[in-house]
């Protein structure tokens, strides 16, 4: 199994319990085990200002899944739960980033490992930190 960490964040709805469905969604499943989650943090809207504040928190998950299959099952995990996407860094109902997968460096069209703007988003590495220090400092010192 490999552990990968990934970023949850919600902004419209009822954002608290939208990340605990994805949260309950990504459990589910039969090749992702959650074994950590951040506490929820909230934050300013980044990229895009004019909008609510954002729920944020980071997860810890081992997965048989590769990285991109990880990325295919967040992506069906956010239409199924009714995201839209309408805009870059817009208002969303849960968005679901992989921010790193071991210690994987990787650029395909579909997906950058680690995640390109991780060590410029403090919304990202404050959870992250939480649960994986290690993971947050090599994160950031890629930056």
């Amino acid at each position: 199994m490999a552990k990968a960490w990934l970023s949850l964040g919600a902004n419209i709805g009822d954002p608290s319990a939208q990340l605990a469905e994805a949260i309950s969604r990504l459990d589910a499943h039969p090749d992702i085990t959650v074994v950590a989650q951040s506490q929820v943090i909230r934050t300013k809207a980044w990229g895009k200002t004019d909008q609510p504040d954002f729920a944020n928190m980071a997860a810890a998950v081992e997965t048989a899944l590769e990285p991109i299959d990880l990325l295919h099952v967040a992506l069906d995990i956010e239409r199924d739960m009714g995201r839209v996407r309408h805009e870059v860094w817009g208002p969303r109902l849960i968005d679901i980033d992989i921010i790193a997968y071991e210690r994987v460096e990787m650029q395909t069209g579909r997906l950058t490992l680690p995640h390109p703007f991780a060590h410029q988003r403090d919304f990202v590495l404050v959870p992250l930190r939480e649960i994986a220090p290690d993971v947050a400092a090599w994160i950031e010192g890629r930056g």
